[in-house]
Protein backbone atom coordinates (compact mmCIF):
# COMPACT_ATOMS: atom_id res chain seq x y z
CA UNK A 1 0.00 0.00 0.00
CA UNK A 2 1.18 3.57 -0.83
CA UNK A 3 2.21 5.42 2.05
CA UNK A 4 0.57 8.85 2.48
CA UNK A 5 -0.70 11.47 4.89
CA UNK A 6 -3.65 9.67 6.30
CA UNK A 7 -2.34 6.28 5.69
CA UNK A 8 0.70 7.13 8.53
CA UNK A 9 -2.11 9.46 10.31
CA UNK A 10 -3.73 6.19 11.33
CA UNK A 11 -0.47 4.40 11.97
CA UNK A 12 0.54 6.80 14.34
CA UNK A 13 -2.66 6.90 16.15
CA UNK A 14 -3.49 9.93 15.34
CA UNK A 15 -6.93 9.22 13.88
CA UNK A 16 -10.54 8.95 15.78
CA UNK A 17 -12.49 10.22 12.82
CA UNK A 18 -13.23 11.85 9.25
CA UNK A 19 -16.04 12.98 7.53
CA UNK A 20 -14.84 10.74 4.46
CA UNK A 21 -12.04 9.12 4.89
CA UNK A 22 -11.56 7.24 1.35
CA UNK A 23 -12.20 10.63 -0.47
CA UNK A 24 -9.87 13.02 1.53
CA UNK A 25 -7.30 10.07 0.87
CA UNK A 26 -7.68 9.90 -2.44
CA UNK A 27 -7.76 14.16 -2.32
CA UNK A 28 -4.33 14.21 -0.40
CA UNK A 29 -3.10 11.91 -2.69
CA UNK A 30 -3.74 13.39 -6.11
CA UNK A 31 -3.06 17.09 -5.28
CA UNK A 32 -1.49 19.14 -2.52
CA UNK A 33 -4.31 20.82 -0.24
CA UNK A 34 -4.03 23.80 3.22
CA UNK A 35 -5.25 22.30 6.30
CA UNK A 36 -6.15 24.34 9.59
CA UNK A 37 -5.93 23.83 12.47
CA UNK A 38 -6.99 26.67 15.36
CA UNK A 39 -5.30 27.14 18.92
CA UNK A 40 -7.39 29.52 21.84
CA UNK A 41 -4.79 31.74 23.06
CA UNK A 42 -5.92 31.85 26.47
CA UNK A 43 -2.06 31.23 28.75
CA UNK A 44 1.20 32.79 27.40
CA UNK A 45 2.28 29.27 25.88
CA UNK A 46 0.78 26.05 24.84
CA UNK A 47 1.38 23.17 27.14
CA UNK A 48 1.79 18.76 25.63
CA UNK A 49 -2.09 18.82 25.80
CA UNK A 50 -1.63 20.30 22.32
CA UNK A 51 1.28 18.82 20.80
CA UNK A 52 -0.73 15.88 19.00
CA UNK A 53 -2.76 18.61 17.01
CA UNK A 54 1.61 20.37 16.24
CA UNK A 55 2.41 16.88 15.12
CA UNK A 56 -0.61 16.87 12.57
CA UNK A 57 0.99 19.82 11.05
CA UNK A 58 4.36 18.68 10.88
CA UNK A 59 2.79 15.41 9.35
CA UNK A 60 1.00 17.66 6.55
CA UNK A 61 4.59 19.09 5.51
CA UNK A 62 6.26 15.88 5.54
CA UNK A 63 3.88 14.62 2.48
CA UNK A 64 3.87 18.59 0.96
CA UNK A 65 0.69 19.78 2.55
CA UNK A 66 0.14 22.95 3.65
CA UNK A 67 -0.58 23.84 7.23
CA UNK A 68 -2.62 26.78 8.36
CA UNK A 69 -2.27 27.87 12.34
CA UNK A 70 -5.18 29.48 13.31
CA UNK A 71 -4.67 31.36 16.21
CA UNK A 72 -7.94 32.59 17.93
CA UNK A 73 -7.98 36.33 18.84
CA UNK A 74 -11.27 36.53 18.20
CA UNK A 75 -12.70 33.22 19.64
CA UNK A 76 -10.24 33.60 22.75
CA UNK A 77 -12.27 36.49 23.40
CA UNK A 78 -15.72 33.92 24.11
CA UNK A 79 -14.52 30.71 25.33
CA UNK A 80 -14.51 27.21 23.82
CA UNK A 81 -17.15 25.34 26.01
CA UNK A 82 -16.13 22.37 24.74
CA UNK A 83 -14.92 19.66 27.67
CA UNK A 84 -15.38 22.77 30.20
CA UNK A 85 -17.60 22.69 33.52
CA UNK A 86 -17.74 26.46 33.96
CA UNK A 87 -17.06 29.38 31.62
CA UNK A 88 -13.73 30.47 30.81
CA UNK A 89 -11.93 33.78 32.36
CA UNK A 90 -12.54 36.92 30.08
CA UNK A 91 -9.13 38.07 28.79
CA UNK A 92 -8.15 41.73 27.78
CA UNK A 93 -7.96 42.11 23.89
CA UNK A 94 -4.20 43.35 25.04
CA UNK A 95 -3.69 39.91 27.00
CA UNK A 96 -4.53 37.91 24.02
CA UNK A 97 -2.39 39.48 21.78
CA UNK A 98 0.39 39.32 23.99
CA UNK A 99 -0.68 35.19 24.21
CA UNK A 100 -0.81 35.04 20.31
CA UNK A 101 2.82 36.90 19.86
CA UNK A 102 3.95 34.24 22.62
CA UNK A 103 2.08 31.09 21.20
CA UNK A 104 3.88 31.51 17.70
CA UNK A 105 6.96 30.95 18.97
CA UNK A 106 6.50 27.12 19.42
CA UNK A 107 5.33 26.68 15.69
CA UNK A 108 8.52 28.28 14.67
CA UNK A 109 10.05 25.72 16.44
CA UNK A 110 8.02 22.67 15.80
CA UNK A 111 7.06 24.01 12.05
CA UNK A 112 9.73 24.29 8.66
CA UNK A 113 9.60 27.48 7.74
CA UNK A 114 12.10 27.17 4.96
CA UNK A 115 10.09 25.39 2.41
CA UNK A 116 7.94 28.24 0.17
CA UNK A 117 5.75 25.23 -0.83
CA UNK A 118 4.68 23.24 2.54
CA UNK A 119 5.70 27.36 5.12
CA UNK A 120 2.70 27.39 7.39
CA UNK A 121 0.40 30.45 6.93
CA UNK A 122 -0.66 31.98 10.11
CA UNK A 123 -4.15 33.97 10.40
CA UNK A 124 -5.99 35.20 13.62
CA UNK A 125 -10.01 34.72 13.19
CA UNK A 126 -10.10 38.61 14.85
CA UNK A 127 -9.26 39.80 11.55
CA UNK A 128 -12.71 38.96 10.30
CA UNK A 129 -14.90 38.29 13.63
CA UNK A 130 -14.11 41.71 14.73
CA UNK A 131 -15.51 43.47 11.90
CA UNK A 132 -18.83 41.50 11.92
CA UNK A 133 -22.25 42.89 11.46
CA UNK A 134 -24.10 41.26 14.03
CA UNK A 135 -27.64 41.52 11.98
CA UNK A 136 -25.73 40.84 8.26
CA UNK A 137 -24.64 37.84 10.30
CA UNK A 138 -27.41 36.24 11.64
CA UNK A 139 -28.99 36.76 8.23
CA UNK A 140 -26.53 34.88 6.33
CA UNK A 141 -24.94 32.53 8.90
CA UNK A 142 -27.39 32.30 11.15
CA UNK A 143 -30.14 30.94 8.81
CA UNK A 144 -28.31 27.61 8.62
CA UNK A 145 -27.91 26.47 12.06
CA UNK A 146 -30.99 25.15 14.11
CA UNK A 147 -31.62 25.58 17.95
CA UNK A 148 -32.60 21.63 18.03
CA UNK A 149 -29.03 20.65 16.22
CA UNK A 150 -27.12 22.62 18.41
CA UNK A 151 -28.36 21.55 21.45
CA UNK A 152 -27.27 18.25 20.87
CA UNK A 153 -23.70 18.60 20.89
CA UNK A 154 -21.94 17.38 23.74
CA UNK A 155 -20.45 20.53 24.24
CA UNK A 156 -23.76 21.95 25.12
CA UNK A 157 -25.82 19.11 26.20
CA UNK A 158 -23.45 18.07 29.01
CA UNK A 159 -23.53 21.38 30.81
CA UNK A 160 -27.44 21.54 30.78
CA UNK A 161 -27.36 17.98 32.09
CA UNK A 162 -25.36 19.14 34.77
CA UNK A 163 -27.08 22.30 35.48
CA UNK A 164 -24.04 24.12 34.74
CA UNK A 165 -24.30 27.61 33.40
CA UNK A 166 -23.88 27.86 29.49
CA UNK A 167 -23.76 31.64 28.71
CA UNK A 168 -25.08 32.85 25.43
CA UNK A 169 -21.86 33.98 24.72
CA UNK A 170 -20.17 30.59 25.10
CA UNK A 171 -23.50 28.83 22.83
CA UNK A 172 -22.46 31.11 19.97
CA UNK A 173 -18.65 29.47 19.88
CA UNK A 174 -19.74 26.82 17.67
CA UNK A 175 -21.33 29.38 15.35
CA UNK A 176 -17.82 31.47 15.08
CA UNK A 177 -15.69 27.99 14.80
CA UNK A 178 -17.84 27.43 11.94
CA UNK A 179 -17.48 30.66 10.30
CA UNK A 180 -13.82 30.38 10.62
CA UNK A 181 -13.96 27.75 8.45
CA UNK A 182 -15.89 29.41 5.72
CA UNK A 183 -13.64 31.89 5.68
CA UNK A 184 -10.03 29.94 5.42
CA UNK A 185 -11.96 27.82 2.48
CA UNK A 186 -12.74 31.06 0.89
CA UNK A 187 -9.54 32.79 0.89
CA UNK A 188 -6.85 30.29 1.35
CA UNK A 189 -8.42 27.66 -0.10
CA UNK A 190 -8.77 25.56 3.00
CA UNK A 191 -10.41 22.30 2.99
CA UNK A 192 -9.69 20.76 5.65
CA UNK A 193 -9.87 21.40 9.92
CA UNK A 194 -8.31 18.86 11.61
CA UNK A 195 -9.00 19.01 16.08
CA UNK A 196 -9.54 17.27 18.90
CA UNK A 197 -12.24 14.66 18.89
CA UNK A 198 -13.95 17.45 21.18
CA UNK A 199 -14.16 19.50 19.01
CA UNK A 200 -15.86 17.05 16.25
CA UNK A 201 -19.49 18.75 16.34
CA UNK A 202 -18.10 22.45 15.99
CA UNK A 203 -15.75 20.49 12.64
CA UNK A 204 -19.08 18.85 10.92
CA UNK A 205 -20.78 22.17 11.54
CA UNK A 206 -18.04 24.14 9.54
CA UNK A 207 -17.82 21.25 6.48
CA UNK A 208 -21.96 21.66 6.34
CA UNK A 209 -21.26 25.72 6.63
CA UNK A 210 -19.13 24.87 3.34
CA UNK A 211 -21.43 23.39 1.57
CA UNK A 212 -24.83 25.41 1.82
CA UNK A 213 -22.83 28.71 1.28
CA UNK A 214 -20.74 27.43 -1.89
CA UNK A 215 -21.32 23.94 -2.71
CA UNK A 216 -17.77 23.15 -2.49
CA UNK A 217 -16.39 19.78 -0.51
CA UNK A 218 -14.73 19.98 2.94
CA UNK A 219 -13.48 17.31 5.19
CA UNK A 220 -13.57 17.18 8.92
CA UNK A 221 -10.48 15.19 10.58
CA UNK A 222 -10.44 14.39 13.94
CA UNK A 223 -7.83 13.06 17.07
CA UNK A 224 -8.38 11.26 20.25
CA UNK A 225 -7.92 13.10 23.39
CA UNK A 226 -5.20 11.19 24.81
CA UNK A 227 -5.81 9.77 28.30
CA UNK A 228 -2.82 8.30 29.96
CA UNK A 229 -3.11 4.68 30.96
CA UNK A 230 -2.97 5.66 34.45
CA UNK A 231 -6.39 7.12 33.78
CA UNK A 232 -5.48 10.77 33.95
CA UNK A 233 -5.47 13.50 31.51
CA UNK A 234 -2.18 14.33 29.43
CA UNK A 235 -0.80 17.81 30.07
CA UNK A 236 -0.70 17.67 33.44
CA UNK A 237 1.34 16.43 36.39
CA UNK A 238 1.42 17.22 40.07
CA UNK A 239 3.52 19.87 39.51
CA UNK A 240 0.83 21.75 37.09
CA UNK A 241 0.77 21.98 33.08
CA UNK A 242 3.79 20.74 30.98
CA UNK A 243 4.55 23.80 29.40
CA UNK A 244 6.10 24.01 25.88
CA UNK A 245 8.17 26.88 26.86
CA UNK A 246 11.05 27.04 28.84
CA UNK A 247 10.33 30.33 30.65
CA UNK A 248 7.52 28.50 32.51
CA UNK A 249 9.43 24.83 32.13
CA UNK A 250 12.62 23.83 32.21
CA UNK A 251 14.05 21.63 29.54
CA UNK A 252 15.02 19.28 32.36
CA UNK A 253 11.71 19.01 33.42
CA UNK A 254 10.39 18.41 30.27
CA UNK A 255 12.66 15.60 29.91
CA UNK A 256 11.77 14.40 32.83
CA UNK A 257 7.91 14.36 31.94
CA UNK A 258 8.57 11.80 28.91
CA UNK A 259 11.28 9.98 31.00
CA UNK A 260 8.27 9.21 33.60
CA UNK A 261 5.89 7.93 31.26
CA UNK A 262 3.68 4.89 32.63
CA UNK A 263 5.46 1.73 30.72
CA UNK A 264 2.40 0.87 29.22
CA UNK A 265 2.81 3.92 27.18
CA UNK A 266 6.26 4.32 26.16
CA UNK A 267 5.78 3.07 22.57
CA UNK A 268 2.31 4.77 21.71
CA UNK A 269 3.83 7.80 22.45
CA UNK A 270 6.76 7.51 20.59
CA UNK A 271 4.64 6.67 17.75
CA UNK A 272 2.62 10.36 18.38
CA UNK A 273 5.51 12.19 19.40
CA UNK A 274 8.62 12.29 17.64
CA UNK A 275 9.72 11.70 13.89
CA UNK A 276 10.75 8.02 14.35
CA UNK A 277 9.81 5.61 11.34
CA UNK A 278 6.76 3.10 12.29
CA UNK A 279 9.30 0.45 11.27
CA UNK A 280 11.47 1.72 13.32
CA UNK A 281 9.76 1.97 16.21
CA UNK A 282 8.32 -1.71 15.77
CA UNK A 283 11.98 -2.86 15.53
CA UNK A 284 12.73 -1.41 19.08
CA UNK A 285 9.96 -2.08 20.82
CA UNK A 286 11.03 -5.04 22.65
CA UNK A 287 14.08 -3.34 23.60
CA UNK A 288 14.09 -2.97 27.67
CA UNK A 289 11.59 -0.16 28.40
CA UNK A 290 13.84 2.31 30.76
CA UNK A 291 15.71 2.62 27.37
CA UNK A 292 12.89 2.99 25.33
CA UNK A 293 11.85 5.91 27.99
CA UNK A 294 15.66 7.59 27.24
CA UNK A 295 14.84 7.83 23.80
CA UNK A 296 11.63 9.14 24.08
CA UNK A 297 12.67 11.33 26.32
CA UNK A 298 16.02 12.53 24.33
CA UNK A 299 13.58 12.59 20.82
CA UNK A 300 10.71 14.90 22.36
CA UNK A 301 13.05 17.14 24.16
CA UNK A 302 15.08 17.51 21.14
CA UNK A 303 12.47 18.91 19.24
CA UNK A 304 11.36 21.30 21.08
CA UNK A 305 14.80 22.51 23.15
CA UNK A 306 17.50 21.40 20.78
CA UNK A 307 19.81 18.27 21.01
CA UNK A 308 22.46 19.80 23.16
CA UNK A 309 19.64 20.70 25.99
CA UNK A 310 18.22 17.21 25.78
CA UNK A 311 22.02 16.16 26.10
CA UNK A 312 22.62 18.26 29.33
CA UNK A 313 19.23 16.79 30.95
CA UNK A 314 20.04 13.33 30.52
CA UNK A 315 23.20 13.83 32.00
CA UNK A 316 21.71 15.70 34.89
CA UNK A 317 19.05 12.97 35.59
CA UNK A 318 22.23 10.51 35.33
CA UNK A 319 24.52 12.81 38.21
CA UNK A 320 21.41 13.73 39.92
CA UNK A 321 20.97 9.58 40.77
CA UNK A 322 24.21 9.39 41.90
CA UNK A 323 24.72 10.22 45.47
CA UNK A 324 26.80 13.16 46.70
CA UNK A 325 26.01 14.75 42.74
CA UNK A 326 24.18 17.72 41.39
CA UNK A 327 23.83 17.79 37.95
CA UNK A 328 24.20 20.81 35.72
CA UNK A 329 20.42 21.16 34.51
CA UNK A 330 18.61 21.31 38.11
CA UNK A 331 16.65 24.05 37.99
CA UNK A 332 18.08 26.84 40.46
CA UNK A 333 16.32 29.09 43.02
CA UNK A 334 18.30 32.32 44.04
CA UNK A 335 18.36 32.96 47.84
CA UNK A 336 19.98 35.72 50.04
CA UNK A 337 22.50 35.05 53.08
CA UNK A 338 20.68 37.02 54.99
CA UNK A 339 17.14 34.64 54.89
CA UNK A 340 19.06 31.84 55.29
CA UNK A 341 21.53 32.91 58.38
CA UNK A 342 18.97 32.82 60.92
CA UNK A 343 17.29 29.41 59.50
CA UNK A 344 14.59 28.71 57.39
CA UNK A 345 12.09 25.60 58.47
CA UNK A 346 12.25 22.53 56.25
CA UNK A 347 8.54 23.10 55.50
CA UNK A 348 8.93 26.88 54.32
CA UNK A 349 12.35 25.97 52.25
CA UNK A 350 10.05 23.19 50.16
CA UNK A 351 7.44 25.04 49.54
CA UNK A 352 9.81 27.74 48.45
CA UNK A 353 10.95 25.40 45.89
CA UNK A 354 7.49 24.66 44.35
CA UNK A 355 8.25 20.88 44.79
CA UNK A 356 5.28 20.71 46.79
CA UNK A 357 2.26 22.80 47.50
CA UNK A 358 1.08 23.17 50.70
CA UNK A 359 2.32 22.08 54.48
CA UNK A 360 -0.20 19.45 55.07
CA UNK A 361 1.85 17.67 51.61
CA UNK A 362 4.75 18.73 53.06
CA UNK A 363 4.36 16.83 56.29
CA UNK A 364 3.11 13.84 54.72
CA UNK A 365 5.87 13.87 52.67
CA UNK A 366 8.72 13.82 55.72
CA UNK A 367 6.32 11.64 56.99
CA UNK A 368 7.25 8.92 54.33
CA UNK A 369 10.79 9.56 54.08
CA UNK A 370 10.07 11.55 50.60
CA UNK A 371 12.31 14.78 51.55
CA UNK A 372 15.64 14.88 51.13
CA UNK A 373 18.65 17.22 51.96
CA UNK A 374 21.75 16.87 49.95
CA UNK A 375 20.27 13.15 49.71
CA UNK A 376 19.91 12.58 52.93
CA UNK A 377 16.81 12.00 54.05
CA UNK A 378 14.63 14.34 56.38
CA UNK A 379 12.93 13.18 59.73
CA UNK A 380 12.15 16.22 61.75
CA UNK A 381 9.61 18.46 60.30
CA UNK A 382 11.54 20.96 62.78
CA UNK A 383 14.57 21.06 61.14
CA UNK A 384 16.20 24.15 60.64
CA UNK A 385 18.08 24.63 57.30
CA UNK A 386 20.77 27.17 58.15
CA UNK A 387 24.09 28.09 55.86
CA UNK A 388 25.61 24.98 57.42
CA UNK A 389 23.78 22.76 54.96
CA UNK A 390 24.74 24.71 52.03
CA UNK A 391 27.90 23.31 50.06
CA UNK A 392 30.14 25.80 48.45
CA UNK A 393 26.54 27.71 48.51
CA UNK A 394 24.21 25.28 47.16
CA UNK A 395 22.30 23.16 49.07
CA UNK A 396 20.11 19.76 46.62
CA UNK A 397 16.26 19.61 47.96
CA UNK A 398 14.56 16.50 46.97
CA UNK A 399 11.19 15.29 46.71
CA UNK A 400 10.58 11.57 45.94
CA UNK A 401 13.34 10.03 43.54
CA UNK A 402 12.53 12.74 40.44
CA UNK A 403 11.99 16.10 41.66
CA UNK A 404 14.89 18.60 42.89
CA UNK A 405 15.94 21.66 42.37
CA UNK A 406 19.17 23.36 44.02
CA UNK A 407 19.34 26.58 46.16
CA UNK A 408 22.17 28.91 45.57
CA UNK A 409 23.21 31.93 48.35
CA UNK A 410 23.50 35.06 46.63
CA UNK A 411 24.44 37.82 48.56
Amino acid sequence: MKNSFISEFKEREYFNQCTNSEELDNLMNNKKINAYIGFDCTAQSLHVGSLLQIMCLRLLQKYGHRPIVLLGGGTTMIGDPSGKEETRKILSTKEIDKNIKDIKKVFQIFLNHKNTKTKPIYVNNFKWLGKLNYIKFLREIGKHFTINKMLSFDSVKLRLEREQSLSYMEFNYMILQAYDFLELNKKNNCVVQIGGSDQWGNIVNGVELIKRSSSKQAYGLTTPLITLASGTKMGKTEKGAVWLDKKLLSPYDYWQFWRNTDDRDVVKFLKMFTDKEISEIESLKNKNINELKILLANETTSMLHGKNSAKKAAETAKKTFSAGSYGDDLPVINIKRNEITKGINIIDIVIKSKLLNSKSEVRRAIKNQGVKVNNNTIDEESLNITINNFKENILKLSHGKKNHVLFKIIN
